[in-house]
């Protein structure tokens, strides 16, 4: 079951056929887990208020990382996988946006998008691949914690940051692993990879090799291209 908010989804029959999709360069979201973010563009205004007259649900997705971009594109491709996730708290700024927090239900598919008359896009949804998601600390006991926690470390001293160490600790394996995913600094492609990893301790080994990645990096710079 996911908990979001004041609702419980146990599963994909619980969930809409059609989803607002929210394209954004760099985002991660994951199940059971809460993103803020900063909402300014008039579509994604009015996304976010038919979301919340409605079933406070967004589908996030971030545009298709091998394309390539113009300044004013307005209709990227999209990437096939991205999270579900329920709008839990919004705030009005007083300047036109909107601060809203999303709780991730669970990732899905694009099926089909859809044309529609609305200003943002929409989509069918495909949750086939991804009924696990529903399943509360699923494959907790494969994760590596003790490599996962010991990378963790060496990319804090390195980066000269200090943070209480026992919340850490104390983390379930997958609030731990989700949780620096959804916080890394890596980039898109990264970010991409970690959502569409199978099961929670591949993604704790992804997280250990992009940050291990970072860190030789720091040491001693970007490894020339072949």
């Amino acid at each position: 079951m996911t908990r979001a908010g004041n609702r419980s989804y146990e599963g994909p029959d619980d969930l809409p056929a059609v989803i607002p999709l929210f394209p954004l360069t760099g985002a991660l979201l994951l199940p059971r887990r809460a993103l803020p973010l900063n909402v300014f563009e008039p579509r994604y205004l009015a996304m976010v208020d038919a979301a919340l007259a409605g079933d406070r649900l967004i589908g996030l997705i971030q545009p298709r990382i091998d394309r390539s971009i113009g300044e004013r594109e307005r209709r990227p491709p999209l990437e096939r996988i991205g999270c579900l996730g329920r709008i839990t708290q919004f705030a009005e700024t007083g300047d036109g946006r909107l601060i809203i927090t999303l709780i991730g239900v669970t990732r899905f598919a694009i099926a089909e998008e859809l044309s529609t008359t609305t200003p943002y896009r929409q989509a069918r949804p495909d949750f086939g691949d991804f009924g696990e998601d529903f399943r509360t600390g699923l494959g907790e006991d494969a994760v590596d914690r003790a490599s996962l926690l010991a990378t963790l470390r060496a990319h804090l001293d390195a980066n000269e940051m200090a943070v209480e160490w026992s919340h850490f600790e104390s983390a379930s394996n997958e609030t731990l692993v989700d949780g620096l995913a959804m916080m890394s600094p890596c980039g898109p492609r990264e970010k991409q990879a970690l959502l569409e990893t199978p099961d929670l301790a591949t993604r704790a080994a992804l997280l250990v090799a992009i940050t291990e990645r970072s860190l030789a990096e720091k040491r001693d710079g970007p490894k020339p291209l072949q």
